[in-house]
């Protein structure tokens, strides 16, 4: 007797997390890079911004798209999320004397690790949307821009820096809306 093998397939009906992830990172650059602007000083607002948005609601994104077998952008999320949970732990653990804060030329290689890596990202995007090209290229060039500004003692880089900051965040925060946007429509209103 032979048997019939039957399959099924179960639809994934969970959220797409890509908006939450995006949106965490954007809004915590811009607000950042505004500082590095120097529209205002760097103060608990952003502090609780890296920690939180960009740094927790960015891992929980990252674990959302583990299950969804996304490995890149469980790679970005998470590891972004924890680079904000680590830039605020830098600033806040020698106040509380635990360490000591690192010199200029170990936040110089700290940026630099962090473009390297973004830069590999940002090669992964061109075989994804232009959105996330724009992303991840622009925030490649930040990272250098952040590592040469303080490389060099230059405000004036760590200004530009800034204003390109804030041009990278908003390029999230236009991908991760975007995103949703057009899931609510069930059609692209917004170009990726």
């Amino acid at each position: 007797m032979i048997q019939a093998t039957t399959h099924t397939t179960q639809k994934d009906l969970t959220a797409n997390p890509a908006p939450l992830g995006l949106m965490g990172f954007g809004m915590t650059t811009v607000l950042l890079n505004m500082h590095n602007t120097g529209l205002f000083t760097l103060g608990t607002m952003i502090l609780a911004m890296g920690i939180f948005y960009g740094g927790s609601a960015q891992i929980i994104a990252g674990l959302m798209e583990w299950k969804k077998g996304n490995t890149f952008a469980t790679t970005a999320f998470i590891s972004y999320g924890f680079f904000w949970i680590t830039l605020v732990s830098l600033m806040l653990m020698p106040k509380l004397g635990l360490g000591i804060a690192p010199d200029n030329s170990a936040m110089v290689a700290f940026l630099v690790m962090w473009g390297i890596f973004t830069g590999v990202l940002f090669i992964a995007t061109l075989k994804l949307s232009r959105a996330l090209q724009v992303v991840f290229g622009l925030t490649t060039i930040l990272f250098f821009l952040l590592a040469l500004g303080d490389a060099l003692h230059s405000p004036l880089i760590k200004q530009i820096a800034g204003f390109e900051g804030i041009v990278c965040g908003a390029s999230a925060i236009y991908t991760g809306l975007a995103q949703v946007i057009n899931e609510v429509y069930e059609k692209e209103v917004l170009p990726l």
